[in-house]
């Protein structure tokens, strides 16, 4: 089981320069030591995992508004090789509360809805096995 994520909140659904990043893990003793962060104070090796993520909920469309997402690590992605063998790869994968635009409803999102919601990009990767050996 993996025991660390990401989580962002987005006061005002749609407006991606604005959050607050939560580092979510258990340390060695299994305590959850805070790790939150705004816009402003956001340290620069968060940036390409922050990058990865936005750029994946702008997939959403204007009818839904991410306000609060959860990003984990993990080796549930599969590639489908050039000979048809399957292979696991490391990938960020989100889920994503969001708010209807009209309606004011909300809703949970996954990889199932929305593919993009898995990030492979290897900048992010990096950055969350980084996050999870550093608090380990």
């Amino acid at each position: 089981m993996n025991n660390s994520e990401i989580q962002i909140q987005f006061p005002r659904p749609g407006e991606w320069g604005e959050f607050t990043l939560t580092a979510i893990y258990q340390d060695k003793g299994g305590y959850r030591p805070p790790a939150r962060y705004t816009q402003d104070e956001i340290p620069t090796d968060h940036a390409p995992a922050m990058q990865a993520v936005v750029a994946s909920l702008v997939g959403m469309g204007e009818d839904w508004q991410a306000v609060q997402v959860w990003a984990r690590l993990g080796k549930d992605v599969l590639t489908l090789a050039e000979d048809g063998a399957y292979t696991m790869i490391d990938a960020v994968s989100l889920t994503v509360e969001a708010v209807h635009a009209e309606t004011k409803g909300r809703r949970i999102f996954t990889v199932s809805d929305y593919p993009a919601f898995i990030i492979t990009d290897p900048a992010a990767v990096e950055f969350f096995q980084a996050l999870h050996y550093l608090y380990q």
